[in-house]
């Protein structure tokens, strides 16, 4: 394998748990231990107060797979794989992928979304998402000229990572069309469904739409819980389970068992804390619209439409890069450029689901002041 540096994730590890704030977390207020554990219901509760600490079943916890199957429509807890969402996407790319197929992926996006098949010795084109109109869109036409006899793969993210930008179910189905008319497989990154602000937005899973798609999904976004590090693939293809289950037996075998129960409690209230996590959101977004309005030299707001992020641009002296260094050096503020992304252009994300946003506007707003 030849995987080169994880940028974002570089990014992170240099600077997360050092600056005063973080003005690009992609996922929202992490619950506590507490508040998750007054969710649970008896049945749960008894779960986790008995929980033996051995392993556990590399499919993940027949009762957490239960839960998670009941997500989709018509899928069985067979039809399920509960890793790390990284590891579910690396799990995934290394069994379907092959060197010399090509792969369709929308870009920008979570680097190992491309990175993982182009180590694999695929060759990789990036669909491009293109602002018009002060939204972002993706060009269908792209698709058809894109593909060739050797495309096996394509990679989508709604709502998207780093721009918070949606497609139409109309769109999404056309793309489902185009895949199936090939036999090409979708692998559909999932993470942030559900905190569309707009519920008539929501997109249905791929794997529920298309007897090859897969769908990404976890905990670390829209329920808050990126620490119990629990996400999962679905997939109507039990052949995908099965290859994905043969290659875990090299990584991490099987989840953390207190993860696996934590997980269902969050799942069994999940409704309660999405609530609580689009009422951050929508309150974070007022306040960056707001921000952002005022200063139009420096800056252009691209709302996002859904999802825990976006992607405005900057406008000022200097590149965003140079922009995001000078607030992060002399402000203690961490916000991610888009050359994270492999997109360069002036584009930075902005994390909406933390409950200190306001104070990092504030913190922003002193920066540039004395700027």
């Amino acid at each position: 394998m030849d995987l080169r540096p994880f940028k974002l994730e570089r990014y992170f590890a240099e600077y997360e748990f050092k600056a005063r704030f973080l003005m690009s977390a992609s996922d929202c207020e992490g619950l506590a231990m507490a508040e998750l554990l007054e969710m649970a219901g008896p049945e749960s509760l008894d779960l986790w107060r008995n929980l033996k600490l051995g392993y556990t079943e590399t499919p993940g916890h027949a009762r957490l797979r239960t839960e998670i199957a009941g997500l989709y429509a018509g899928l069985s807890p067979e039809e399920i794989v509960v890793a790390a969402p990284e590891e579910a996407i690396f799990l995934a790319f290394q069994t379907l992928l092959e060197p010399n197929d090509h792969v369709i992926a929308v870009s920008p996006a979570y680097q190992s979304l491309s990175e993982i098949a182009r180590s694999r010795g695929c060759l990789v084109t990036p669909w491009p998402l293109e602002l018009a109109d002060g939204a972002w869109r993706l060009d269908l036409d792209r698709l058809e000229k894109a593909a060739t006899p050797r495309t096996r793969m394509l990679v989508l993210n709604f709502p998207h990572n780093p721009t918070g930008a949606m497609i139409s179910r109309a769109d999404l189905e056309t793309i489902v069309a185009f895949a199936r008319e090939r036999g090409i497989r979708i692998f559909s990154d999932e993470m942030y469904r559900y905190l569309e602000r707009d519920r008539g937005l929501r997109l249905p899973p791929v794997c529920d739409l298309y007897e090859k798609g897969i769908s990404l999904s976890g905990l670390s976004k829209s329920l808050a819980l990126p620490g119990l590090r629990i996400g999962w693939l679905a997939a109507r293809d039990r052949s995908v389970i099965e290859r994905c289950l043969a290659l875990k037996d090299y990584t991490t075998i099987c989840n953390s068992a207190p993860g696996e129960i934590l997980a269902v409690i969050a799942l069994q209230n999940r409704e309660r804390i999405l609530e609580r996590n689009l009422g951050i959101i929508r309150g974070n977004v007022k306040l960056a619209e707001e921000f952002f309005a005022e200063r139009p030299a420096l800056f252009s707001w691209i709302g996002p439409r859904a999802g825990s992020v976006a992607f405005p641009r900057w406008l000022g002296p200097g590149t965003a890069e140079d922009f995001c260094r000078d607030v992060l050096d002399e402000a203690g503020i961490m916000i991610v450029p888009g050359i994270m992304f492999d997109h360069p252009g002036g584009h930075f994300r902005v994390g909406l689901g933390r409950t200190n946003f306001g104070q990092a506007l504030a913190a922003l707003g002193g920066f540039l002041r004395k700027a």
